[in-house]
């Protein structure tokens, strides 16, 4: 990328809570399982444990408050810090803002996202309580690309995870996390084992 830093792809973690799909990036790094090295996890939320996880393992941990600002005024802050790390990816890791299109637009095809269920089935809200109610035999979980719809866009990886007689959207959720702790170091390390991503700032557009 323009003016970073050679060597690994860095990666920009965006999260609001627990941040568990964060946790599980850090430790497929730590293990060798994913040759990346996480630049910076930012949380717009103080008390969000995601924050307090990565201040915990040394992590350049970055809190940018987004109480009274309206999306894209947020959105913009945002990507000034992440473009202030280098950053090749964005990671979505139970971030609970909605990101504005103009967001989108600045980092294409470089924001991913893990949703739990199978897209383009269940998007959106309690997808895993919308699977029970809908009655489906076989749930699971996206990661994909972000675009300006909602949870609609490029599919990168999935897991299927079985809908077992009795299951609750407690039980059902606590499965499908499993996998998503798995097939988003996959997916990150799939995209990364591919052509390099350019840096947006010097071109707008993603590698080809």
């Amino acid at each position: 990328m323009s003016g970073a830093p050679a060597g690994k792809a860095r990666l920009g973690i965006l999260l609001s809570g627990r941040g568990s799909n964060f946790v599980a990036i850090a430790d497929s790094i730590a293990a060798g399982r994913l040759d990346a090295e996480i630049a910076v996890v930012i949380s717009n939320r103080a008390d969000a444990p995601g924050l307090a996880a990565a201040r915990a393992r040394g992590l350049n941990a970055v809190l940018l408050p987004s109480q009274g600002l309206e999306r894209e005024a947020y959105d913009r802050q945002l990507a000034v810090e992440l473009r202030k790390n280098h950053i090749d990816l964005v990671c979505l890791a139970g971030y609970m803002r909605l990101l504005s299109p103009w967001f989108i637009r600045e980092f294409p095809m470089r924001i991913l996202n893990i949703h739990p269920s199978l897209l383009p089935a269940f998007p959106g809200l309690d997808a895993q309580r919308q699977a029970l109610e809908h009655g489906v035999k076989f749930s699971g979980c996206t990661v994909h690309f972000v675009d300006e719809g909602l949870d609609s866009g490029p599919i990168i990886q999935q897991a299927v995870v079985p809908v077992i007689e009795g299951d609750t959207v407690e039980t059902l959720s606590a499965r499908i996390l499993n996998e998503e702790h798995r097939i988003y170091s996959e997916a990150i390390a799939s995209l990364l084992a591919g052509p390099r991503l350019v840096d947006t700032e010097s071109s707008g557009t993603p590698a080809r």
